[in-house]
């Protein structure tokens, strides 16, 4: 028995722990960690900083003439062995995290136009398989061929909860009621919009972790991937 290296697509919800889950997998296993979300929080970051926002809408000619020309990367960071977010060579990891970015994402990343240039981009960065991607549609549109696939849910009062303790440990303030509302309609974006929307591969595994543990949570993902990996 061996195992041949194989695509991992994680796909769900916001704020349910896909990018922690996948980062530790990667880790774990010796694969690349491709977070998808991050590129479209990059990209509505260059859009709040150059001022393309007109309230909820985004000057798409603007964003359009833009877009070849910015630079996303991932470099992994030394100490903690985790990739981080570049954009256009600066260090973007902790502003793309803010409420700020958190609450324009779903609309920048609706853009029809927007997710065929990180589709094409995740597709590249995806060519030499052993890795892991989260996203909305990684199993659906990046990787429709990914040997496992993921889905990943939790009650959007569970999902607030763990933002809003994730903001408040980073000594950011927000109200419970604010994330929720965020995460809810975050929710009714990114699964109605017309380009890859976001839903369960019919050949993903469903995963609640609404009350799962860490530690459960790894153990049960790595049972997958042995389960995917395992040629004969």
């Amino acid at each position: 028995m061996h195992t041949k290296r194989i695509t991992i697509a994680i796909d769900g919800f916001s704020s349910c722990g896909k990018s922690t889950m996948a980062k530790d997998l990667a880790r774990e296993i010796g694969y690349i960690y491709i977070d998808s979300g991050a590129m479209y929080r990059a990209v509505t970051l260059y859009c709040l900083e150059n001022g393309l926002f007109r309230g909820d809408e985004v000057d798409t000619e603007a964003l359009r003439a833009a877009l070849p020309h910015l630079d996303i990367a991932f470099r992994l960071n030394p100490e903690t062995g985790r990739p981080q977010t570049y954009l256009n060579g600066r260090l973007v990891e902790n502003e793309i995290r803010t409420m700020a970015v958190s609450s324009k994402v779903s609309i920048v990343a609706a853009l029809g136009f927007v997710r065929e240039a990180m589709v094409g981009l995740q597709q590249q960065m995806g060519r030499e398989k052993g890795i892991v991607m989260d996203g909305r549609d990684i199993g659906t549109t990046v990787f429709p061929d990914a040997e496992l696939k993921i889905f990943v849910t939790a009650s959007p009062e569970i999902r607030a909860q763990r933002r809003f303790d994730e903001l408040q440990a980073k000594g950011e303030t927000g109200s419970f009621e604010e994330i929720l509302e965020n995460v809810k309609e975050r929710d009714r974006i990114d699964t109605t919009r017309d380009v890859s929307p976001l839903r369960k591969a019919d050949d993903a595994i469903e995963l609640d972790n609404s009350h799962l543990t860490i530690p459960e949570q790894k153990e049960w993902l790595l049972a997958q991937y042995r389960r995917a990996a395992e040629a004969e």
